[in-house]
């Protein structure tokens, strides 16, 4: 199991980076210490398994926030838009995690197995993460298999078939469970990261909400709204955010002065950046 304390995007992107992730075996284990580093909006391809070992942590997505206390768990499907955060910043956060490619499971494409077990959970319109909490009989048999899983040792012979056979197991018991009753509103995910993926690629020019908006296809009004409504901030104080996000990078990673990294994160001058700092 690695250890994690950050997350890299994809460059120009919110599509998270998976350097461990091998087409040889799909699926990357690990352990989040999430007060050590801000998770920012991210999604990918993989699924996601985990399990809560200390602290609370939220979940939010477009669509809304869930709270996941010690010992639940919890799914994401593919494709979602989410952060993280710990609920309270006093306490330590731990966060197990599969990520893992469908064809893990379900072998070549448009396999029997994909047909009948993989696409009904990861195309239904209702499921975007689905809380597993102990309180509940059939989701405490799901935490148990879950819990167990994280305990393999990746040194042991047949690791990767004991594996393989309790992310099967635990996906059944999934499948087996009611439906969720919100809806997954995957046109309003993708108009969003259309606008963060625009603000991304052009966060070092001059930007204009209209600018962000029509990356979406959508209305100055929309935009504010969609920005209001689901990321519960401005347009421009996203953008104001990732362009100090990025020049906080730079910062540490970099050799360059503060006026130079100033100006190709799209601040004016130095002692613009220094006062939005």
């Amino acid at each position: 199991m690695k250890t994690i304390n950050s997350i890299q995007l994809k460059t120009n992107s919110k599509e998270e980076l998976l350097p461990a992730f091998s087409s040889a075996f799909p699926c990357i284990t690990t352990k989040a210490f999430l007060n050590q580093y801000k998770v920012p909006w991210h999604w990918h391809k993989a699924v996601e398994l985990f399990y809560i070992e200390s602290g609370a942590l939220e979940y939010s997505t477009p669509n809304g926030t869930i709270v996941f206390p010690q010992g639940s768990g919890g799914f994401v499907n593919s494709g979602i838009l989410h952060t993280t955060k710990p609920q309270s910043f006093s306490s330590n956060t731990i966060q197990l995690l599969h990520l893992f490619d469908v064809s893990l499971l379900s072998g070549y494409a448009g396999s029997l197995i994909e047909c009948k077990y993989i696409t009904p959970l990861t195309t239904s319109p209702s499921i975007e993460i689905l809380p597993i909490y102990l309180e509940n009989a059939r989701h405490s048999e799901i935490l148990e298999v879950l819990k167990q899983s994280f305990q393999l040792s990746e040194n042991e012979f047949g690791y990767e078939l004991k594996l393989r056979e309790a992310l099967s197991t635990i996906w059944l018991m999934l499948l087996a469970l009611p439906p969720p009753k919100q809806t997954r509103k995957m046109a309003a995910d993708d108009k969003i990261k259309s606008m963060m993926i625009y603000i991304h690629d052009n966060y070092s020019k001059k930007i204009r909400v209209s600018d962000i908006a029509a990356a979406a296809f959508i209305s100055e009004r929309e935009c504010y709204r969609f920005f209001n409504r689901f990321l519960h901030i401005t347009p421009n104080e996203y953008l104001t955010d990732y362009r100090i996000d990025t020049a906080s990078r730079l910062l540490i990673s970099s050799h360059e002065n503060i006026t130079t990294i100033a100006l190709s994160c799209g601040f004016g001058s130095g002692s613009l950046f220094g006062k939005v700092f």
